[in-house]
């Protein structure tokens, strides 16, 4: 088990990307602590996994909130001793699909303003408790919309989102060369988009849309939500312990770096 007696938090958990991950943290040994706004999602997760073998915990935290986030983490270490990773699953697609020059401000910026700070509130929250332990590992989440190619940026239109996907990314390296002499690690992970995670996935326009995405992969697929599970669990494990301030590319190709 690449996690045995880690203490991992997961933000969005009620989500398909974060239960997705928790039940992989939970399956190599983690225990996962379940945060989110939709209590009933979470305790419905946590009877799952424990049912299947593992150990977790749910809590209605309001990731935007400071304290909230403090006080669930500050509980956590009172109980188990140490936060050992931490991974926000949350994601604000917000306004896409309308081009940039008729676009409200308001929708442009609320993507930015709500994911960025998630994201900066819960990585520096459990930085603060991991620099003591001097160790941890924390995990952003980004996606390709942060650096997609020429075609795809003639074709998507992303609104506030991929500027969030790129602040995202720039957050963590700067986390990553602050914490890294403290022993903690930061790697956002860049999927591309995930079928599984679509509302309507085959209806109408949006099975042209999957064809067109699967065409520009290398592999000639869209990334899988266990896919991205798995590389969670391996970048969080210390086997990938000489990988920090980097961006895994989870894109099947579709963006090369």
């Amino acid at each position: 088990m690449l996690l045995k007696d880690k203490n991992a938090v997961i933000y969005g958990a009620g989500g398909k990307i974060g239960s997705t991950v928790a039940r992989a943290f939970a399956r190599d040994g983690a225990k996962v602590f379940l945060a989110g706004c939709t209590l009933p999602k979470l305790e419905a997760l946590t009877e799952e996994i424990s049912l299947a073998g593992g150990a977790a915990e749910a809590a209605q935290v309001d990731a935007l909130d400071p304290q909230a986030i403090e006080q669930h983490l500050d509980a956590i270490v009172q109980k188990t001793g140490s936060i050992d990773i931490t991974f926000n699953a949350i994601s604000i697609r917000g306004d896409m699909g309308t081009p940039l020059i008729q676009m409200t401000s308001e929708n442009f910026t609320l993507p930015i303003l709500t994911r960025v700070k998630t994201h900066f509130l819960t990585a520096t929250a459990a930085a603060r408790h991991m620099v003591r332990q001097r160790s941890g590992v924390i995990l952003t989440l980004s996606s390709s919309a942060a650096g997609l190619s020429g075609r795809d940026s003639r074709f998507h239109l992303t609104g506030g989102f991929g500027t969030a996907c790129a602040s995202i990314e720039a957050l963590s390296r700067s986390l990553a060369g602050e914490l890294g002499p403290q022993g903690i690690r930061v790697v956002c992970l860049r999927p591309d988009a995930i079928p599984e995670t679509w509302t309507n996935e085959g209806e109408g326009s949006e099975s042209d849309v999957k064809t067109y995405m699967e065409n520009g992969t290398l592999l000639g697929h869209l990334p899988t939500l266990n896919e991205v599970a798995n590389a969670a669990v391996f970048m969080a494990s210390d086997r990938a312990s000489a990988m920090t301030g980097t961006i895994a590319n989870l894109t099947c190709g579709s963006i090369m770096d």
